[in-house]
C-alpha cells in the first residue's frame, strides 16, 4: 500500500459556517437558492447522497468510466452538490470488495477526472469516507455472496468493530484493541487528504447506516468497558477523533460533513436525543452539516417507511442543535422537497433512488416549480430540450 504524505496539522481558526438564506429573487423557489458552507458555495439545496455503487471490479479502491458517467451525468442534471459514495480508508474497511478506497496515494489520480467532471458541470464534487467495520465483506451483485459475507478464498477478509457481536448471519468480527482504533483514526486524516489533493470540496465521515462509526455509537452494538465504550462521551470519543484529525488536515476553508443514523429504530439502543447531543458536540469540534439519516445498524428492526418519513430527524437536530442539516428519505417530487426547505425542516435535501431514475431530477423540479428558464442550470447543449 501506498504511504501518505507528510500531513501539516492546519492550525487556523475555523470560520463560522453560514447557511445561505434565500435571496437572489423574491419569488425564487427555496430549493433552488445557492447555499454557502465555509468557503464552498452549491448553486442549489438539490444534492446527489452518497450510494454504493460497487464497481470497482479490479477490486483496486479505483473509479472507473462506469463513476465518470454516473456522477457527472447528475452533475449536469443540476445537481448542486454530488457527494461520492462510501470510500474505504482501508481495504478492510470497505463494505465489499467492489468498493471504491482512498487508502493509498496511489489512487488519488484516478478521481481527479472525475472531481473535474463534477466541476465543469457546475456542482460541487464531495466525497464520503468510511470504514465498514463488522458489515464489511460483503457480496455485491459483480462477485455475488449478496448479502453474505464473502469467503476469504473468494477476496474476503476478517471485519472489526467495538466489540465481537454479529450483524445478522454475518461473520462475527473481531474487537479492536485501543491501539488499533487509533491507527483508524489516522487512516481516516490521510484518505481525507487524499480527498482534498484529488479535487474534493467536501468531506463527509460515513457515521451512519451500522459501519465501523456508528457501531461505537450504539449502545446494542458497543458493549466496550474501556474509554470508548459506555457512557455518551466515550461512545462518541472516536468519532470525535476522527472529525479532529480531519478538520485538521483539510483547509480551513472546506467544509466538513458527518452522516448519521438519527435513530436505529430499536427500544434501548441510539436514538433521537443522542443524536441532538452528538450533533451539538460535532458543531463544537468544526462540522459544519450533519447528513441525517436512520437505521441500518441493528438487524430485523421494524422501520416505518413513508415518504419523508426521515425528514422530522433533519427538522429537530437543525433546530436543537443548531446545525445545518440535510434531509434524506423516499423525498421523489419536487414540493415536497421544497416544501422542506422552505419551511426551514432542512438546509438541502438529497434525491437518491429517484435520482437513480432521472439523472436531470432537478432541472425538471425547477421548471416545475416555477423557476425560470434562464435560471436553470441546463448544459447549453440541452437548451432545446429544455422544460
Amino acid at each position: 500500500m501506498g504511504k501518505a504524505q507528510p500531513h501539516t496539522k492546519n492550525t487556523k481558526k475555523s470560520k463560522k459556517t453560514k447557511a445561505v438564506q434565500p435571496a437572489a429573487v423574491a419569488t425564487e423557489p427555496a430549493l433552488f437558492t445557492p447555499i454557502t458552507l465555509r468557503g464552498m458555495t452549491a448553486r442549489n439545496r438539490v444534492w446527489l447522497p452518497p450510494m454504493d455503487m460497487y464497481s470497482a471490479f479490479a477490486c483496486d479502491g479505483r473509479p472507473t468510466d462506469f463513476h465518470y458517467q454516473h456522477y457527472v451525468s447528475r452533475a449536469m442534471g443540476g445537481f448542486g452538490l454530488i457527494i461520492v459514495e462510501a470510500t474505504a480508508v482501508t481495504p478492510d474497511g470497505r463494505i465489499s470488495p467492489c468498493d471504491l478506497g482512498l487508502w493509498e496515494d496511489g489512487q488519488i489520480d484516478a478521481y481527479r477526472w472525475v472531481t473535474d467532471g463534477i466541476k465543469q458541470a457546475g456542482a460541487v464534487p464531495a466525497i464520503q469516507l468510511n470504514h465498514a467495520g463488522r458489515k464489511g465483506s460483503t457480496g455485491c451483485f459483480a462477485i455475488g455472496y449478496d448479502g453474505q459475507t464473502v469467503p476469504a478464498d473468494k477476496g474476503g477478509w476478517r471485519t472489526v468493530g467495538p466489540s465481537d457481536l454479529p450483524f445478522g448471519d454475518l461473520q462475527a468480527p473481531r474487537a479492536l484493541g485501543v491501539d488499533e482504533i487509533h491507527g483508524i483514526v489516522h487512516r481516516f486524516r490521510d484518505a481525507a487528504w487524499r480527498a482534498m489533493t484529488a479535487g474534493f470540496e467536501a468531506i463527509e465521515i460515513h457515521a451512519a447506516h451500522g459501519y465501523l462509526l456508528s457501531e461505537f455509537l450504539d449502545p446494542l452494538i458497543n458493549t466496550r468497558d474501556d474509554e470508548y465504550g459506555g457512557s455518551l462521551a466515550n461512545r462518541m470519543r472516536m468519532l470525535v477523533e476522527v472529525v479532529d484529525e480531519v478538520r485538521g488536515v483539510i483547509r480551513d476553508d472546506m467544509p466538513l460533513f458527518v452522516r448519521i443514523s438519527a435513530t436505529d429504530w430499536a427500544e434501548g439502543g441510539w436514538n433521537a436525543d443522542q443524536s441532538v447531543e452528538l450533533a451539538r458536540t460535532l458543531k463544537d469540534h468544526g462540522v459544519d452539516l450533519v447528513d441525517v439519516s436512520t437505521g441500518g445498524l441493528i438487524d430485523g428492526v421494524t422501520i416505518p417507511v413513508k415518504p419523508s418519513y426521515q425528514v422530522p430527524f433533519a427538522d429537530r437536530i437543525r433546530a436543537k442543535a443548531g446545525v445545518p442539516t440535510t434531509a434524506v428519505g423516499l423525498i421523489t417530487k419536487p414540493r415536497q422537497a421544497q416544501k422542506i426547505v422552505a419551511h426551514g425542516q432542512a438546509d438541502a435535501v438529497e434525491i437518491g433512488r429517484a435520482a437513480l431514475r432521472d439523472p436531470y431530477w432537478p432541472l425538471r423540479a425547477a421548471a416545475k416549480l416555477g423557476v425560470e428558464r434562464a435560471r436553470i442550470p441546463y448544459p447549453p447543449q440541452y437548451l432545446r430540450g429544455a422544460w
